[in-house]
């Protein structure tokens, strides 16, 4: 059986709405039944995962747009450093209308991401976004950077032992300047204390700076966390605002990109504005959520959809 994780409670009790509710019985004499019925709950939501396999997670049979065009709600949030499930400063919201239409603004200031409720398998992953103009922090002067984290598992903030972390266990979309496309594999704890990092094979070369890019006609390679850059990905790649290498797919700052990720499995397949930029296969992880990242940049997503494999 699988765990379920701290987080999972906490999320729930900290909801708004449950927390108002909750809390007048909590401090009344129905204690033990609240408590009683707490366990009882929790007890319906093991007995949804059977042999460490999600029973709930959902292959698209249908397109499903996760972004509905005017709220947030398939998805909630997460903060790193102790803001868990709150964003005080408004990191994550819906604008009405950016160059004509809404979309989600992801401002940057925290990092961490916004999160599907639901776990994914078998999907092509569609997603439209362009970088604004806001920096913070360390990366004020850096290459714009994000990215998607694809087959998220765990409890959030596992890329923290203590849990305090951004991210999740999960294999990257890398979203960033000059290296939009690649591949990282990003590590996690478990509740035990042990740190896992993903495998996952590829077909790469090296450039000169030892750097592994995927290559179709390359040698296959096992990777155990690490990243596997995407083909074009510039050898004097620097981490710069406004970075632009000599095979970039991405377009200039301003403008819509299309990602695309197909997931057949334990294979990956990464386009960006129609065009192949990196694969990779026999992937450990091949179900869990979505969490598009908020690191330093602002940066927007209009259209986030799920269609059916061929």
């Amino acid at each position: 059986m699988q765990k379920i994780y701290k987080t999972d409670l906490k999320r729930f009790i900290m909801n708004s709405n449950i927390k108002q509710s909750i809390m007048p019985i909590v401090q009344s004499t129905h204690y033990f039944f609240f408590i009683t019925m707490l366990v009882l709950i929790v007890g319906f939501i093991y007995t949804d995962t059977v042999n460490g396999q999600n029973t709930n997670v959902i292959i698209p049979t249908e397109p499903i747009e996760l972004f509905n065009g005017e709220d947030l709600s398939n998805f909630y949030t997460w903060l790193e450093d102790g803001l868990d499930f709150d964003d005080p400063n408004n990191v994550f919201s819906v604008v009405d209308r950016i160059d004509g239409t809404p979309a989600i603004r992801v401002s940057g200031e925290n990092w961490g991401g916004f999160i599907t409720e639901e776990e994914y398998a078998d999907y092509h992953l569609i997603v439209e976004f362009r970088w604004g103009e806001v920096t913070y922090g360390t990366r004020q002067d850096r290459a714009l950077d994000s990215g998607i984290l694809l087959h998220a598992q765990g409890p959030e903030g596992n890329f923290r032992e203590d849990f305090t972390g951004p991210w999740m266990r999960s294999v990257e979309y890398q979203m960033i300047e000059g290296g939009t496309g690649d591949f990282i594999l990003v590590g996690g704890y478990t509740q035990d204390g042990e740190r896992l990092a993903p495998k996952m094979k590829a077909t790469v070369s090296q450039d000169y700076n030892g750097q592994y890019i995927w290559d179709p006609d390359g040698e296959v390679r096992e990777f155990e966390g690490g990243r596997i850059n995407w083909y074009g990905r510039d050898p004097e790649w620097r981490d710069e605002i406004g970075f632009r290498g000599m095979q970039d797919v991405e377009k200039p700052v301003g403008e819509w990109n299309r990602i695309e990720a197909i997931v057949d499995g334990d294979t990956f397949v990464f386009l960006l504005n129609g065009r192949i930029v990196n694969k990779g296969f026999d992937s450990e992880l091949t179900e869990g959520k979505l969490l598009f990242q908020s690191e330093g940049a602002e940066v927007f997503f209009r259209r986030i959809e799920l269609r059916p494999l061929p």
